[in-house]
């Protein structure tokens, strides 16, 4: 009897421990099949103190290194620089160098006191050579003063959402402590120029011929943006570096059809950095097209207007969502064709709006056709799945543990 009782606990001890390893390779396996659903893209790391890389089309942050942080940028000012003078200036304007601006201090053109340049030219020698004396000549010349360029560089910062930044000069010359942005403001102000022809342009010419009216030849401006040989499909954007800031900068490259920007602050190896940052964002952040122009919507009478993009991890296109928001029918826009706009939600936050409007007589025969990954507001299956798995694993957590404190 006792022989056999002590058999009995023998093989309890071993049904209970043989039940405990089962659990533990539940456990094992179906956390790692969790991690594996949601898990996001590979981590990277930079020399930088402060990196943002952003998608120009859609102004999505993709990566962002105390992003927030404001510091010193040094020549990055002069993309602001740039674009503000191409709004706000006539690219045929005749400039001349005044007392203020010629010789000024750092990288310069080595512009003559009362020398004469186009807009458009002083431009290239702004953005190609950094010259802080052009800078000097355009913000006088644009803004009628220093302190007036500075003004709409300001405007400028606050319009575009720039919260943590704030310009003093032109040049980004380190002449005090009130001038400074970060990384992700940059990133922003990068996307926003990049959408300008006239900007794309110039950041991406390797090198520019001006002509020099005190010389026999030509101004010969090489850009200092290494970045345009070194990676493939790169062009733009700015180089910067002061003893205070270290060295900073911009760059930009485009492939199949996605324009990314990548900026680092006080970076020691930023060529290698931004190459990387770069082919991360092009691997693991594809440009998908969400809607396409004309295509009919559920549950309206219009299409898009338009198509919209938007770079997006593989497992994040499960969490896509749509809605129509429709307009009143008694409404002046509903008369002119309007239809309301479609929202596109990601993981429940909006990240896009397209207006809809009245099909035409081609678009009306395709009203009915099924929209391919589109639904108004509602999960899509992979979620579905993944919340099923999720209530499955815990039920068998549940079964275990009741067999293990009942047997």
């Amino acid at each position: 009897m006792v022989r056999a009782f002590r058999a009995f606990r023998t093989f309890k001890t071993f049904i209970r421990r043989s039940l405990v390893i089962m659990a533990a390779g539940i456990l094992l396996f179906t956390s790692t099949f969790v991690n594996s659903v949601s898990a996001g893209p590979p981590q990277i790391d930079t020399y930088a103190v402060g990196a943002a890389l952003i998608d120009v089309e859609s102004g999505r942050i993709l990566y962002s290194e105390k992003g927030d942080e404001p510091m010193r940028i040094a020549s990055l000012t002069k993309i602001m620089t740039a674009i503000v003078a191409i709004e706000y200036g006539k690219l045929s304007d005749t400039v001349k160098v005044s007392k203020n601006a010629y010789a000024k201090e750092g990288s310069s053109l080595y512009l003559k006191l009362g020398e004469e340049m186009s807009l458009n030219n002083m431009l290239y020698g702004l953005m190609l050579r950094s010259g802080n004396d052009a800078a000097t000549a355009i913000a006088e010349h644009v803004g009628g003063s220093l302190e007036g360029f500075v003004y709409l560089m300001n405007e400028k910062a606050k319009e575009l959402g720039m919260k943590n930044s704030h310009f003093i000069n032109p040049s980004g010359l380190d002449d005090g402590e009130g001038h400074y942005s970060s990384a992700n403001d940059m990133a922003k102000l990068t996307a926003y120029a990049l959408n300008n022809p006239v900007f794309q342009e110039i950041v991406k010419t390797k090198a520019k011929k001006v002509p020099n009216p005190n010389e026999e030849w030509d101004y010969n401006w090489l850009n200092k943006n290494k970045m345009l040989g070194l990676f493939e499909g790169a062009d733009g954007v700015k180089t910067g570096y002061t003893k205070l800031a270290k060295r900073c900068l911009v760059s930009s490259a485009t492939r199949g059809g996605q324009q990314l920007a990548v900026v680092t602050l006080n970076d020691s190896n930023d060529w290698s950095d931004h190459a990387r940052l770069l082919q991360y964002g092009f691997a693991n952040y594809p440009l998908k097209q969400i809607v396409s122009k004309g295509e009919a919507v559920q549950g309206s009478t219009g299409t898009a207007s338009r198509s919209f993009y938007y770079p997006l991890l593989e497992e994040e296109q499960k969490l896509l969502q749509t809605g129509v928001v429709p307009i009143q029918e008694d409404t002046m826009d509903y008369r002119l064709g309007q239809r309301g706009s479609l929202q596109i939600l990601l993981d429940g936050k909006q990240i896009g709006a397209v207006s809809l409007e009245l099909a035409n007589s081609e678009g009306r025969g395709q009203q009915n056709q099924p929209v391919k990954e589109k639904s108004t507001f509602s999960f899509q299956a992979g979620e579905m799945y993944k919340e099923s798995f999720q209530k499955h694993y815990w039920r068998m957590i549940k079964l275990v543990t009741r067999i293990l404190f009942t047997f």
